[in-house]
């Protein structure tokens, strides 16, 4: 195998798959890249759930392909002078690595050791702008479980009806939903789980620019295609929360708020809050204002936020970062929080009367005498 080609495209490709390259595996070649020279250069990593297949313009003079170290062929070119690259590979895996005044050989592996991808069996396809997809799954992933006791909420619902996209996390603490208008559809309604530690790599690959992203559904994977990257990963299948149910229909009260400002008062009351010294936040809605306090064996914190409307006294408390996470989250420069009791969840939502967010956060029970 000979090639060459940019060094900029080549550490951009081996950044994008190491991704999904092992941190560590019994098996060696999980840790590795897998670099195939045909008419282009493809660059693949691979850990049994997610692959990343990113291809680059190259001028290959013989095909071929081998495995590499993910962490040292990345270190290797992130540290070569901004030039040409040069790559061969000899019969007993050697490989040559040239960049002007630097060279390097380093063994690499045979090809024959390294996992195929998955093959995604074509289903359905769906088209999103590369800057929603990014953002829907950063104001959304933050909601996804961790706890493998429930393997279906370790990843985020994707639901496509009418020509929108709906993604959802829940945690069983918070709930996070995104809705925005898909650029394409070949479907008319369909839904599917995707991993969250499979779109937390989406969000970093993808950009905020209007290029269309392919999202591809097959009966066991979902690829998603952005620009000359294909991340491939297994669907998780069971019984999501419904969701629908689960938000509340009314509430007894609303109050509206711009975002930073509510952001800023529980930011402040928060700083006596850290692992080792825990405490809900005390929410009092009164007619246009919000105290929020909090009481650690560091201090206590009082502070108020102006709202308009009036919740009548009602005294609610919650985690701070499950509030702050929802708040900073939100895409709008004010917010609605909807509520109706101290035990019943609190609703976030735009106060413009769209759709296209709904957060909601359960409250955390308060001891009589706190802060």
């Amino acid at each position: 195998m000979k090639f060459s080609c940019e060094k900029s495209e080549l550490a951009a490709a081996v950044t994008v798959a190491s991704r999904a390259a092992a941190a560590k595996s019994a098996v060696p070649s999980l840790e590795g890249l897998l670099i195939e020279a045909g008419s282009d250069v493809v660059i693949s990593g691979y850990d049994l759930k997610t692959g990343i297949r990113s291809t680059i313009p190259a001028d290959v003079t013989e095909t071929g392909n081998v495995v590499i170290n993910a962490k040292l062929f990345g270190d290797i070119i992130r540290k070569m002078p901004d030039d040409v690259v040069y790559i061969s590979v000899n019969d007993k895996y050697l490989i040559h690595i040239r960049c002007s005044l630097s060279e390097f050989d380093i063994m690499g592996m045979s090809a024959d050791e390294y996992p195929e991808l998955p093959y995604v069996d074509y289903q359905n396809s769906v088209y999103m702008q590369e800057k929603d997809i990014k953002s829907m799954i950063s104001e959304t992933n933050f909601a996804v479980s961790d706890n493998e006791a429930r393997p279906i909420h370790t990843g985020a619902l994707f639901e496509v009806e009418n020509d929108i996209l709906t993604i959802v996390a829940v945690d069983g603490f918070r709930l996070a939903l995104r809705r925005e208008r898909v650029a394409k559809t070949e479907v008319g309604k369909i839904d599917f789980v995707v991993p969250g530690a499979a779109l937390s790599e989406v969000e970093k690959i993808a950009s905020d620019s209007e290029e269309l992203v392919k999202i591809t559904l097959g009966s066991k994977h979902i690829m998603f295609t952005i620009g000359s990257t294909m991340l491939i990963s297994r669907r998780l299948e069971g019984e999501f929360l419904n969701y629908r149910s689960a938000i509340p229909s009314a509430s007894k009260f609303s109050v509206e708020a711009s975002r930073r400002d509510l952001i800023s008062t529980v930011e402040r009351v928060s700083l006596i809050i850290n692992d080792r010294f825990k405490s809900p936040v005390r929410c009092v809605f009164d007619n246009g204002v919000l105290r929020v306090s909090t009481n650690t064996t560091l201090g206590k914190a009082t502070d108020e936020c102006p709202v308009s409307g009036d919740g009548e006294g009602l005294e609610i408390g919650f985690n701070n970062r499950y509030i702050l996470d929802a708040l900073k989250a939100a895409p709008a420069d004010s917010v609605r929080l909807q509520l109706s009791t101290s035990v019943s969840p609190c609703v976030i939502v735009p106060t413009d009367g769209s759709k296209n967010f709904i957060y909601m956060i359960l409250p955390v029970r308060l001891r009589a005498g706190e802060n």
